[in-house]
């Protein structure tokens, strides 16, 4: 057994239409869910509701057991928050302590900050600590209580991409046996964190998966571009692939997309570069597919990104150009197809 939620709950702001959150999630012990998607998609408030911070209607249930009426410090999590939330009047050692009064079964806070490598600050203050510093802090205080749950809102996105890469492998190592749901808009994060994902949009779950599935057979054309797949009109792969009459959209992540010698023979597409941008160890570079070509004839309103026949691939050495005439290679095996465009 472990966590499982099935909330609605309603948010008001002035000069702002109600904001409604109604997903159930199952959380088995032990395993990490991460909630993916955009911002404003409800994932914070989502976890708050668990958490127990706002009213809602439903169910929250730890290993079989309501826990609806009980305010959040008595529910058994920990919660670490995007902004750290640290006492800026108590030292390292004293904010990683801070629980640990009110429980008798506790972690030793020294050991976790050395398990998180930052016992060498323990005497230090918040206002003095890096933005990563201050996470592993947080993360120490909440991991001391021996929470049955972890509840993490966004722990990274206030880090720099290096800090964030480090903290990031200490989290997946640390939430490896702790059931715990993740908060994330990043997918980078998510694949490295998760045991299964929830994609979530305006308020609910639309897809809830392992990385491999949500990755590579999203459920909508949606969850295909926020994951990081081209999402084209299906008529732009005909000849690649076998398109259904009904299918307007296709989906095929960057990764399964090859540079191939020659002109087009054998199913493969041409087309322009249009963009090539360097990312970390790989160039990504994006293909205009020729308009000529009777198999990039694009669907009405099929296609997300302006209306445009294009695919990303990624190139390790010597990328094309811009203006460069190139073939490329899409595995049939490897593309998902969609009957609309929502």
């Amino acid at each position: 057994m472990g966590l499982s939620a099935d909330v609605t709950a309603t948010f008001t702001a002035d000069g702002a239409d109600a904001f409604v959150v109604d997903a159930t999630v199952e959380v088995e012990r032990g395993e990490s869910l991460v909630v993916l998607g955009p911002s404003g998609s409800g994932k914070t408030l989502l976890l708050e509701t668990v958490a127990g911070f706002h009213d809602h209607e439903g169910v929250v249930s730890l290993d079989g057991e309501a826990l609806n009426g009980l305010d959040p410090e008595d529910r058994g999590f920990g919660f670490v928050f995007q902004d750290y939330a640290l006492f800026p009047h108590l030292t390292v050692t004293e904010n990683a302590a801070y629980g640990t009064r009110y429980r008798d079964d506790h972690r030793d806070p020294d050991d976790l900050l050395a398990e998180l490598g930052v016992a060498d600050l323990c005497d230090r203050y918040p206002p003095t600590l890096s933005g990563g510093e201050k996470q592993r802090v947080a993360l120490a205080r909440a991991l001391a209580v021996r929470p049955k749950v972890m509840l993490l809102d966004e722990p990274l996105a206030a880090l720099d991409v290096p800090t964030r890469q480090a903290l990031r492998d200490d989290l997946a190592a640390v939430l490896d046996d702790v059931t715990a749901v993740y908060v994330t808009h990043n997918r980078t994060t998510a694949r490295a964190v998760a045991d299964r994902i929830a994609v979530m949009r305006d308020g609910q779950i639309v897809q809830t998966g392992t990385p491999e599935a949500v990755f590579e057979r999203p459920a909508s054309p949606m969850v295909a571009a926020f994951t990081g797949s081209n999402v084209i009109a299906a008529d732009a792969l005909r000849g690649v692939v076998d398109v259904p009459a009904d299918a307007m959209t296709a989906a095929v992540r960057p990764e399964h997309v090859a540079l191939v010698d020659g002109t087009g023979d054998g199913g493969d597409l041409t087309g322009e570069v249009a963009r090539s941008v360097r990312e970390d160890a790989a160039h990504r570079i994006t293909v205009d597919l020729d308009a000529d070509d009777p198999r990039a004839e694009l669907s009405t309103g099929a296609v997300a990104d302006g209306g445009d026949a294009r695919l990303s691939l990624f190139v390790a050495d010597d990328p094309p150009a811009p203006g460069e005439r190139v073939g490329v290679s899409v595995p049939p095996e490897r593309v998902t197809l969609f009957a609309a465009a929502e």
